[in-house]
């Protein structure tokens, strides 16, 4: 039974799209910080310069004061800012590199796929030509 579980699980580890999904993953981690240090090291600075020198990850509202035993409660929301702005640059990148992916996929089938065969319509005289033919056998 043991090994009849761990056979299943070696063969769905090694399968092509596992294998894909796991690279996938780490190729977006590791972009997930490059957007990250793009949006906090370059996009942010000049934002935060234009508004007054402001540094967003400094933004907080207190909601209770530090004392000499606890620290003050802050809600951070300059930090949830460069959050949304990387969720925003990460799933525009994606959903681009999907149209990209799309419009390959499409024309390799448009180039594969066999030319569809001309129905054309007979005109009048073949069609008047193909009954002179039928009556003839016909006789």
């Amino acid at each position: 039974m043991k090994g009849d579980i761990l056979k299943q699980f070696k063969a769905f580890a090694m399968r092509g799209n596992v294998v894909d999904l796991a690279v996938g993953i780490i190729i977006g981690a590791a972009f997930g910080k490059i957007v990250s240090s793009i949006v906090a090291d370059i996009i942010m600075p000049p934002i935060g310069l234009l508004l007054g020198g402001l540094d967003f990850k400094d933004l907080a509202i207190t909601l209770k004061e530090a004392t000499a035993t606890t620290p003050a409660v802050l809600l951070k929301y300059g930090a949830f800012i460069n959050t949304v702005i990387d969720f925003v640059i990460i799933a525009w990148a994606i959903f681009m590199l999907v149209k990209l992916l799309e419009a390959m996929k499409k024309k390799e089938e448009a180039a594969s796929a066999p030319p569809a065969p001309a129905t054309v319509s007979p005109s009048e005289d073949v069609i008047l030509l193909r009954e002179i033919r039928d009556l003839l056998k016909s006789k």
